[in-house]
């Protein structure tokens, strides 16, 4: 599998596996500390092929991921859920732990960012459906992340997640509609 743009990972680890997964080309953040130098490369690379930011799926990668986003708007995601990031014998997540078929699935899920997007999700839907505070809103949005791949995200950033995606109302209320349906029948 070809990936035309270039893949923004954390480091040189993430490279390696990717390169095992797909042929692409990476640019690699160094870690959390993204400077000038990496953001212009970002920027150039972005004009000429597109970009995907494929970070871990950890504090630090939700941190790069949005320096990323606000310095070169944009680009297009992938995710990687959490369970499929583990290192098998350590306390490690990363992309660099994946599985070749786990990145490529992520690859092949990729979101691209629309300037413009009016959202008809609103604070109250997250409410009704359980997503905010209350037992078990954790566990639901990791569900509802996993299930539009769209990562977890916590209760402050979920709406603004499900807007940056695109996601729509129907296909929200369908998701969050199967995960109750599901925690019901368990």
């Amino acid at each position: 599998m070809k990936i035309k743009e270039v893949i923004v990972v954390e480091g040189k680890d993430d490279t390696a596996r990717i390169k095992q997964a797909v042929d692409a080309d990476t640019i690699e953040t160094n870690g959390s500390a993204v400077n000038s130098y990496i953001i212009n490369q970002i920027k150039h690379a972005k004009e000429k092929r597109g970009i995907i930011i494929f970070t871990d799926p950890d504090y630090p990668g939700q941190r790069i991921r949005h320096i990323i986003s606000n310095e070169v708007p944009g680009c297009k995601h992938a995710f990687l859920p959490k369970a499929e990031a583990k290192a098998k014998h350590d306390k490690g997540i990363g992309i660099e732990h994946a599985s070749v078929i786990s990145i490529k699935k992520a690859l092949e899920n990729v979101y691209e960012v629309a300037e413009e997007f009016d959202n008809e999700i609103t604070r109250e839907d997250l409410l009704d459906y359980g997503l905010l505070g209350g037992e078990g809103a954790k566990d639901r949005r990791k569900r509802l992340g996993l299930r539009l791949n769209i990562g977890y995200t916590n209760g402050k950033q979920l709406l603004k997640r499900l807007t940056m995606f695109q996601i729509s109302k129907q296909l929200f209320i369908q998701s969050i509609e199967q995960i109750i349906q599901e925690e019901n029948n368990e």
